[in-house]
């Protein structure tokens, strides 16, 4: 375990470095922090610490940098994350109200942290094997097409067509629509089979298939609408950073384009904490010299997906968690209202 004197060294050459992309020396770290002991002393410190692999020297200069190891560390002992100014908080809020739907939701969100943390923003769509119904429309458009509309408790909305076998009447479908509701609306997706097998017997023969019709239908968009969905935002963000990546950014642009790689990098849903996976605890080769910040979001203290950024090693780890705990609890806020 490091002393405390050492851990507030680490901490000050994270904070210069982040802050002036050089390599810190420790006569700077002297004047610019109130460590109180003399420079003899600092350097002996920084000595330690490169011997345990907390910082390391880039080139002959005097500066260190931090490393993976030293990142971690710092990221595990902050004493919080940096918290949002009101006119922060304000501008989030309104730049997220204006949503329409769940498109919009996301394509906000994915903007807004990107605009936040100058970094990558990667948003997944809320997941429907998480989601529950709210509510499912039939609509006659004519006397053997229905719409089928099905909405879910995060605000996202379905549309499908149906051709029935034989004409169905108003009040046939009025019945439905009133038997379907009370039996799936509030209930999670993958209960919806089992809570409508049977429904067809609820209605007389010469009903039945179109019943089994409108049921398959709603059965078949629960199974397509499986797939996660994500966007991702500010890649050109990572142009600022290219003294950041050794060689080239081409691996890390190549990696966000692979949606697996990416949803991986979010990790499970169902696990809604903070995360935080610097450099080479990163699995893919091509992301090793970054970092990545993500967050669970839902409504009801539910996570239905993930958020979060990715960027170089050398981030504002307190202000990049902050921002995305921010924005993640802003979004969930609107699918609860939704």
């Amino acid at each position: 375990m490091l002393s405390e004197r050492r851990l507030q060294v680490l901490r000050a050459i994270v904070q210069d470095y982040v802050g002036t992309e050089e390599p810190v020396g420790s006569k700077a770290l002297t004047e610019r922090h109130n460590l109180g002991v003399s420079p003899a002393t600092v350097r002996n410190d920084m000595s330690a610490l490169e011997d345990e692999g907390y910082i390391a020297q880039p080139h002959t200069s005097a500066g260190r940098i931090p490393t993976d190891k030293g990142y971690r560390l710092f990221v595990d002992k902050l004493a919080g994350v940096k918290p949002m100014t009101a006119p922060e908080r304000r501008a989030i809020q309104n730049f997220l109200d204006g949503a329409v739907d769940l498109d919009d939701v996301v394509a906000r969100t994915v903007r807004l942290l990107a605009q936040l943390t100058r970094q990558v923003a990667v948003v997944q769509y809320p997941s429907l094997t998480r989601s529950t119904v709210r509510h499912v429309e039939l609509l006659a458009l004519a006397p053997a097409r229905v719409m089928l509309v099905l909405i879910t408790d995060t605000g996202r909305v379905e549309q499908r067509m149906v051709d029935c076998p034989a004409p169905f009447g108003e009040a046939s479908l009025a019945d439905l629509r009133a038997r379907l509701n009370s039996r799936v609306a509030g209930r999670r997706f993958a209960d919806v089979p089992q809570l409508v097998e049977d429904l067809p017997d609820a209605f007389e023969h010469e009903d039945r298939g179109t019943v089994s019709t409108v049921l398959s239908t709603l059965l078949e968009t629960l199974v397509e609408e499986n797939e996660e969905r994500l966007m991702i935002g500010g890649t050109a963000n990572l142009t600022r950073f290219g003294h950041d990546f050794p060689l080239t950014i081409r691996p890390v642009l190549e990696a966000l384009e692979e949606q697996v790689v990416l949803l991986k990098l979010l990790g499970e849903a169902k696990d809604p904490g903070m995360t935080v996976r610097i450099g080479h605890e990163i699995a893919h080769e091509g992301l090793n010299s970054t970092s990545v910040v993500s967050v669970g979001y839902g409504s009801g203290g539910e996570a239905v997906a993930k958020l979060g950024v990715v960027g170089p090693t050398r981030m504002d780890y307190p202000g990049t968690m902050g921002a995305v705990r921010a924005v993640a609890r802003y979004v969930g806020q609107i699918l609860a209202e939704s």
